[in-house]
Formats: structure tokens, sequence, C-alpha cells
């Protein structure tokens, strides 16, 4: 599965002591880029379950999913 995911942002986030959650001790790095506290993870994940291999996704703003045939970016 392959899924369309806007980020804005200029360089990397670097992560500071306080950024660890005292009460879990840890950090989790979101991987799927669906996280609205990005670069963390917030368990937006879950919206995932389901995802077909080779089926192209895009999530709305409202957490829809959207199956696509193809992804296509226009120049400027």
């Amino acid at each position: 599965m392959s899924r369309l995911v806007e980020l804005e942002g200029e360089g990397p986030r670097k992560l500071e002591p306080d950024d660890i959650d005292p009460e879990k001790g840890d950090v989790a790095i979101c991987q799927c880029g669906l996280s609205e506290g990005f670069p963390f993870c917030d368990g937006s994940h879950r919206k995932t379950d389901g995802e077909e291999d080779g089926v192209r996704y895009t999530y709305e703003e409202d957490g829809t999913r959207r199956r696509v045939e193809r992804i296509v970016h226009g120049g400027e």
C-alpha cells in the first residue's frame, strides 16, 4: 500500500529532553505520516488498518480513507 501524506516544515525536527512523555517514559515517532502531532505518534496509524497491498490511499481531514488510482503532483 502507499498513501499520500502532506507535510509542512523545513529541516529536521530535533528531539529535546522535554519531548519524553513523563508517564510513558518513551518517545514514539510517527511512521505513517498521519499524526496530528507529527513527528510524534498519536495513534493515527490505527486508521491504516485494512489497507491493501498495491493500493494507493489518501486520508481526508476528517479521517476518511479514499482509494486513488494514482497521485499526480502539479508543477508550479
